[in-house]
């Protein structure tokens, strides 16, 4: 009888052990720093991409003020703020940096070694020097890319298709940014064999997007391609209120961009890969070595439509684009 009430107060103790370990483990506080190239995410000004990374950690049990700390540095698009940012975030003694784009990886490569970096939505990691290899990064860099070069000789068929006849294409592209060179020369090479003029325009500010409408007003250019560039990406509402304003096709790099007016946006499902970014940081927090997680590329891409845009300016949607798209605005 002893021994059976040892053998119970020697498992509840092994229990209560356990449990406590369980619990140490769910209220260790995780800190993670996350680089940004645009700006707050505000509930007047949302950032749908950013809300979607801290969704995707809340999914595997991350909850800021919880058991995650997430120490947020923007950049407000000026991508010359990076490297003191990133090396702030050294400094601090994050467990892993987070970043999107192409710059902000760069800056923080440049200021760790060591430090766990998950890079989400990639131009060009190989050609950016951010990794060895798509399979195996070889250093602290890991994560997402967003293939949007690939896609440019399909960009150019979608415009022809809207645009019959259309000769000469802009494209609104910030020169401050590594990617912009690939994209630009992938959608020029895409141009010829097509038959369209590439106009590039250096848009870094809001401004210089005014300045590249302008142009496109007064040289009677009909549509213009917008890069994947995070300051790009943050202005997407203001692109698409000038495209409106002078009956200019606007060609956004993500589906979602139609949501907020521009007529078309053909790209990868850019909030699922912040989404999926987050699986990537609970993995290295786990243990996982980022030379060993392969960089994941987006399996499919979507086409978004707004019809009530391509009123404004003038459009007719021909059915078999409508057929194929995947997002519909009315």
């Amino acid at each position: 009888m002893d021994r059976r009430r040892a053998l119970h107060a020697f498992a509840a103790a092994s229990i209560g052990l356990f449990s406590g370990a369980l619990a140490a483990q769910s209220a260790t506080v995780r800190r993670i720093g996350f680089l940004a190239a645009r700006s707050r995410s505000t509930k007047s000004h949302p950032d749908v991409y950013y809300d979607a990374f801290v969704q995707g950690m809340r999914e595997l049990g991350y909850i800021e003020g919880r058991n995650l700390e997430i120490e947020w540095r923007f950049a407000d698009g000026n991508y010359e703020r990076l490297p003191a940012l990133a090396r702030d975030l050294v400094n601090v003694g994050v467990q892993v940096i987070v970043t999107h784009g192409t710059p902000p990886p760069v800056a923080a490569k440049k200021a760790t070694t060591s430090i766990p970096i998950v890079a989400i939505t990639m131009t060009d990691p190989i050609g950016s020097g951010l990794v060895a290899s798509l399979a195996r990064p070889g250093g602290n860099v890991t994560g997402l890319s967003n293939i949007t070069p690939d896609l440019s000789p399909k960009q150019i068929q979608l415009l022809k298709a809207l645009v019959p006849g259309v000769k000469r294409v802009a494209v609104l592209l910030n020169l401050g940014n590594t990617s912009s060179k690939p994209i630009l020369e992938n959608l020029e090479k895409a141009g010829a064999e097509l038959g369209v003029a590439i106009v590039p325009m250096h848009a870094p500010t809001l401004d210089a997007i005014d300045v590249g409408f302008a142009t496109m007003a007064k040289e009677r250019i009909p549509a213009v391609i917008v890069t994947s560039d995070a300051f790009l990406v943050g202005q997407a509402s203001n692109i698409a209120s000038r495209g409106i304003k002078n009956k200019i096709v606007v060609l956004a790099p993500f589906p979602d961009d139609v949501a907020t007016g521009s007529l078309l946006g053909y790209g990868p499902n850019l909030a699922d890969i912040y989404r999926r970014g987050a699986v990537y940081v609970d993995k290295i927090l786990r243990g996982a070595n980022p030379r060993d997680l392969p960089i994941e590329q987006p399996s499919q891409v979507e086409l978004g439509i707004n019809r009530k845009t391509a009123k404004a300016i003038g459009i007719k949607i021909p059915g078999p684009l409508l057929a194929r798209a995947e997002r519909v605005l009315e």
